[in-house]
């Protein structure tokens, strides 16, 4: 095998594509599209954002959610990344998206997209990366398995590639956690 240095790049793969919800200072919905954040602990995530008015919502209302795209909806979820809330004020209905306040949070869950993270702001770190606490995680039934648990089985997320700006669905379960390395135990 042959290394080739590529320089220091956000390379960090799969990353999931995130939808960020918020309300308007008018209570309409507010969405936009995000893949660089991640889980950072138990209960808490973090998403480096910039500015943008879902950011100035976050900042206002202290609580945002975080559905994770898939396959059945790359365009809509494509479109909230591309135009501006300040710019498109309706853009969750112009993607045909419909929206259920949280219970837990002063935040909008995006009914069609079937896994929402629901978040309280914690803090902002450097002016752009916000730092949420996960109040409650909204699944719909259809992607629960048997264990009661979300399946990747009958869901369908999509990931970013940052080298070639794709989406892309994940594949086929490869292996077990904390069960396959067993073999060189």
């Amino acid at each position: 095998m042959s290394r080739i240095d590529l320089g220091a790049k956000p390379y960090l793969i799969p990353q999931p594509v995130m939808i960020i919800a918020t309300y308007n200072a008018n209570g309409t919905p507010n969405a936009m599209n995000a893949a660089w954040g991640g889980i950072v602990g138990q209960d808490e995530l973090i998403i480096d954002l910039g500015s943008h008015k879902t950011t100035d919502n976050i900042a206002a209302r202290k609580a945002f959610t975080v559905s994770i795209a898939d396959t059945a909806h790359v365009v809509p979820c494509d479109y909230v990344g591309m135009v501006s809330g300040n710019k498109v004020p309706d853009k969750i209905e112009k993607a045909g998206f419909t929206v259920t306040k949280s219970k837990f949070v002063d935040a909008p869950i995006i009914n069609e997209l079937p896994l929402a993270l629901e978040c309280e702001l914690i803090k902002i770190i450097d002016d752009n990366k916000y730092l949420g606490r996960i109040k409650n995680v909204s699944a719909d039934e259809s992607i629960i398995g048997e264990s009661g648990t979300v399946t990747l089985e009958k869901f369908a997320p999509i990931i970013y590639d940052t080298s070639s700006h794709g989406y892309y669905k994940l594949g086929d379960r490869v292996g077990d956690a904390w069960g396959s390395g067993k073999k060189l135990i």
